[in-house]
């Protein structure tokens, strides 16, 4: 049996000063990534801070129009949330298709960010993982990678898909996380904090030691705007995507004046595709445009010997979503 340290905080300084810098500490929310990997020895925290008594649980409007998420607050309750769903109907629809209903009810804004990869390889706690043992190497580049392989900001160290629906819409959307450790509070750009593999997959944010997250704060909405998440999967229920796509789109007829794309499943972590927004910017909305589009998000992705067709898979994700969208 292998023991550890536990805390309970109360507050946000309390539960950064109960952790300290200690890289063997981890912090407790709902638990849905954390248990699991802890079972299964990936995780081997010899502390634990149990932040579920710090009142990290609101949802509330700026007066910016920005919309500022607790991280305690659960993935039901977001996705469930008026302004939410009137507002950001991408992200309430990419929570509603994740996971199951009790694991949405335990999962929080903050654990969700922090979600770590499904790779069978990480998880089994004995074959090569640059993620798990740094230098070990990566079973999956060689193995079977149909599924939790990416195609896109792969390395030689790591091809493991990051696997949150939440982050994917979240991305899309613009938005800030908010910190606080050791040093005090800061803020990080959403698309600078989950990290590219490059030669150090095991570090997969931009955290520093100690430093937990306290807040989610979303980008105003997109005014005038539409916006949806499809999520291609092996079966409808409780699966995590083969590729997915987060789109939000503004049109002034039947001319595309703004939009904005992200995709699941296919990258190392959630995918913003600039170059399709730019595609898309000032055309007339066609089936045609959004596939030449599509396209471009995946110039430089890259294969392996089973999920090549994640690249066709993933373009199709972008198109039928322009599709549903903008739709007389």
């Amino acid at each position: 049996m292998r023991h550890f340290e536990y805390a309970r905080a109360e507050s946000a300084q309390q539960a950064v000063a109960a952790h300290g810098s200690d890289r063997d500490a981890a912090f407790l929310a709902g638990g849905t990534t954390l248990l699991d990997l802890v079972k299964l020895d990936v995780m081997q925290p010899h502390k634990v801070v149990d932040i579920n008594g710090v009142a990290l649980d609101e949802i509330e409007r700026l007066d910016d129009g920005r919309l500022r998420i607790g991280a305690m607050v659960t993935n039901t309750a977001l996705a469930r949330d008026k302004r939410v769903v009137e507002n950001y109907a991408v992200l309430s629809q990419a929570l509603l298709a994740g996971a199951s209903t009790q694991l949405r009810n335990k999962a929080t804004t903050g654990g969700n960010v922090m979600q770590r990869v499904r790779c069978p390889y990480f998880r089994d706690g004995v074959s090569d993982c640059n993620k798990r043992e740094p230098g070990s190497g990566c079973a999956a580049i060689g193995g079977v990678n149909r599924t939790v392989h990416a195609v896109l900001g792969t390395s030689d160290s790591c091809i493991a898909t990051h696997p949150s629906d939440m982050c994917v819409a979240m991305i899309a959307i613009g938005a800030t996380v908010e910190v606080e450790g050791p040093d005090g509070k800061r803020e990080i750009d959403f698309a600078d904090f989950h990290l590219l593999p490059g030669d150090t997959p095991a570090r997969e944010h931009a955290l520093e030691p100690g430093e937990l997250i306290t807040h989610v704060v979303l980008d105003a909405p997109l005014e005038g705007s539409r916006s949806g998440y499809l999520k291609l999967r092996d079966r409808q229920s409780y699966q995590f995507a083969l590729a997915s796509s987060a789109v939000i789109v503004r049109m002034d007829g039947n001319t595309i004046r703004e939009a904005r794309v992200a995709m699941g499943g296919v990258g190392t972590k959630p995918w913003r595709a600039p170059e399709v927004e730019a595609a898309l910017k000032g055309k007339a909305a066609s089936e045609a445009v959004f596939a030449d589009a599509a396209k471009l998000a995946f110039e430089n992705a890259v294969a392996y010997a089973h999920n090549g067709y994640k690249i066709p898979l993933g373009q199709q994700a972008i198109v039928r979503n322009l599709s549903d969208l903008t739709a007389a």
